[in-house]
């Protein structure tokens, strides 16, 4: 049996690693038990490589169109291998990232598999290639473990990932080629964002969400302004529709989509991207044997990420949603807070940023108009389009809005919903304003900077009460 350790957590991605970095800040005795990556799903398979195939498309889309900036390209084109090279290799320099800053640290990594034997105790099954001389395979103690193994892609009955014709975002991001049609299941974050980069990069595609509107968790506005930018660039969409059944053959799917109305239709496309959730990693850590609650394949906890049993935790995706990894980041650090015997404040998760890479991004905090409505409050609303501020029409950008929602009771800050040109710069801004608890007078007293896209945000406030400029 090691020496017991204040803190272990299973798990090295975003939260564990985050909560691990600040508890030996903190003093405290830690390790992390890792069995596969430093970094977890959103460094090595997430958040940065599909930022990184994101990037190409990006500037693969200038190329096609530098004659929009008086510039001329001729011969444009792509290595698929290289733009999966450079997308894994960015993820590589931060999983490195990551080991150094554990080792900085003084955080020891076990390289395996862990299961939570009892209350304070685990056993790990070491992986099969670890690091030489790391710490692998043994039974562990610690006062507090903490659960953080992230979650997985939701598989569907009768359509579930064969890593060939049918991908989860494992396979979507290190393709062999491109495919020259695909079929997108589920409209949410992931299946955007690949939707956006296959078809920037000539790939014809199909989106299909079974609730009436794309981008479900968005403000309807928003997502009906980006459902109209991503049909003019050719992506074909159909909401209130279903995957029913799906035919493989050699070389291509063929599913059937049933609509709302009842009518079927079949749709064949070379790749099937299954983008209809994630599910979190509860099973094979001994939390059943522990009685450790679970409700629709998360973990619940309280509000500083304790469990129903004494000296168990759980943070981020497998501790349910918003399944953001900086949702997780901040939950590793009030849980390992909370065990140093601070009293940090807890998260507010109506002031959880979310946001989606594709092309327009999108990116929101807060109430939508719908929520806010529901929730009793009366609204003011303000809006603002790209068209009308200087520095997007510069860009080349001028299809946007930003829209804020405010109590006209109070002047307090509900929401904020933005589409266009790097609005996931943006939201960040109205993130600090809401946790600030600022009213429309700062906001409208505050001097942006121009010429800025920031001035979006600005006179989408002054908009809200009577006073826009610009428009």
């Amino acid at each position: 049996m090691a020496a017991p350790y204040d803190v272990i957590i299973i798990g090295s991605g975003p939260g564990g690693y985050v909560a691990a970095i600040r508890a030996a800040q903190l003093g405290l005795k830690v390790a992390v038990v890792e069995k596969s990556h430093l970094g977890g799903i959103c460094l090595n398979w997430g958040c940065i490589p599909t930022k990184a195939l994101l990037r190409s498309a990006e500037v693969y889309h200038y190329f096609e169109h530098a004659s929009d900036y008086g510039l001329s390209a001729e011969k444009i084109g792509f290595d698929m291998a290289a733009i999966t090279k450079r997308s894994r290799g960015v993820s590589a320099q931060l999983n490195q990232g990551v080991g150094g800053l554990l080792k900085k640290n003084k955080v020891d990594v076990i390289w395996g598999s862990a299961e939570i034997t009892a209350p304070g105790k685990l056993t790990v099954k070491a992986s099969e290639n670890p690091p030489k001389g790391a710490l692998g395979g043994g039974d562990y103690e610690a006062k507090n473990i903490i659960v953080a193994t992230g979650a997985r892609p939701r598989a569907l009955p009768g359509i579930e990932p064969d890593k060939k014709q049918i991908w989860t975002y494992f396979e979507a991001m290190v393709p062999d080629s491109l495919p020259k049609s695909l079929l997108v299941m589920g409209s949410g974050a992931i299946g955007i964002e690949f939707a956006s980069f296959y078809r920037t990069m000539g790939s014809e595609v199909t989106v299909v969400e079974v609730l009436p509107q794309i981008l479900p968790v968005e403000d309807e506005e928003i997502a009906a302004h980006a459902r109209k930018r991503f049909e003019k660039q050719g992506i074909k969409i159909l909401t209130g529709a279903k995957v029913t059944k799906v035919v493989k053959s050699a070389n291509s799917v063929t599913a059937t989509i049933e609509t709302a109305d009842g009518k079927t239709q079949e749709i064949s496309a070379e790749k099937l991207i299954s983008a209809v959730g994630v599910v979190g990693n509860i099973e094979g850590l001994g939390l059943e044997k522990l009685g450790v609650k679970t409700d629709r394949g998360c973990v619940v906890i309280d509000g500083i990420g304790k469990t129903n049993v004494p000296g168990v935790w759980a943070i981020g995706d497998v501790a349910g949603p918003p399944m953001l990894a900086h949702k997780a980041e901040h939950e590793g650090v009030i849980a390992v807070e909370a065990i140093a015997g601070l009293h940090p404040h807890l998260m507010d998760k109506a002031k959880i940023p979310g946001c989606t890479y594709c092309n327009p991004q999108i990116a929101s905090v807060g109430l939508t108009e719908k929520k806010a409505k529901e929730a009793g409050y009366d609204v003011r609303v303000g809006k603002f389009p790209f068209i009308g501020n200087g520095k997007a029409i510069a860009l080349g950008e001028p299809e946007g809005l930003v829209k804020t929602i405010f109590d006209k009771k109070t002047g307090q800050l509900l929401g904020a919903h933005l589409v266009g040109a790097e609005v996931t710069e943006l939201i960040q801004g109205f993130v600090i304003a809401m946790n600030l608890e600022t009213t429309e007078e700062e906001l409208i007293n505050a001097v942006f900077p121009h010429p800025t896209l920031s001035e979006t945000m600005h006179e989408s406030v002054l908009s809200a009460y009577g006073r826009a400029i610009h428009i």
